[in-house]
């Protein structure tokens, strides 16, 4: 884990585990869904399921390869979740204040988030949050679905033309770290989400780890320096 600081243009983040706690209303939405259609879960449903995309989280909570009864699990759990469980999904503590930091101190900032758009916009808005943004990648932004996080940043630097040397993305899973640091950007490690301690994870360079919302500014990611309130 390097421990030079730098600044940046732009932070990039992921959104379950990172900004929100969207871990109780997704795996309560997945249990009943699966419950109700007869199957008795083959592993632990526990926070160590989110992060993936919908239908590999179900086909690992159901032990099913049926694509079809896959398809069936997926379309139930949309609709409940997006109609109601999406907007019962609360932030980190501490994650509004510097959300709101950064914006206004005019840092571009983005989300990339294997959550799909729907539920992703339901509670930005919810939140008062879709401001912030420049702009929300999620796992359904392109028709076909991108095939990992590494694919969604690479399309989100192109995109956004943003430079992966002056940018960073904020994530708390082994698999947010590999794809932000192949795609040549740095990774800023969250310790309070669902992905364990990063200090296991056997990441590359240059990457760093932080405890609470406020110490991302004690990482200095501003070209000038700015205290947290």
């Amino acid at each position: 884990m390097t421990a030079a600081a730098r600044h940046f243009d732009a932070l990039v983040f992921d959104l379950d585990g990172t900004l929100v706690d969207s871990a109780p209303a997704i795996l309560a939405c997945m249990e009943t869904v699966v419950g109700e259609a007869g199957f008795a879960p083959v592993v632990t449903i526990g926070t160590h399921l989110i992060g993936p995309p919908l239908k590999a989280t179900l086909a690992r909570i159901t032990g099913v390869e049926d694509g079809a009864v896959l398809n069936v699990l997926a379309t139930e759990f949309k609709h409940r979740y997006d109609a109601e469980v999406a907007l019962i999904t609360h932030p980190f503590p501490g994650i509004a204040d510097i959300l709101i930091q950064l914006y206004e101190h005019g840092l571009g900032l983005y989300l990339a988030t294997n959550k799909r758009s729907e539920p992703t916009n339901k509670i930005l808005r919810a939140l008062g949050w879709d401001r912030y943004f420049k702009s929300v990648y999620t796992q359904d932004s392109i028709p076909v679905g991108y095939s990992s996080k590494g694919e969604m940043l690479q399309h989100l630097l192109r995109e956004q033309s943003i430079d992966p040397g002056s940018s960073a993305y904020i994530g708390d899973t082994r698999e947010d770290g590999i794809a932000s640091l192949t795609n040549g950007m740095s990774f800023i490690a969250v310790t309070w989400g669902y992905g364990g301690d990063p200090d296991t994870w056997s990441l590359a360079q240059p990457w760093r780890k932080i405890a609470m919302p406020d110490d991302l500014m004690s990482l200095r990611v501003f070209s000038a320096e700015v205290s947290a309130r």
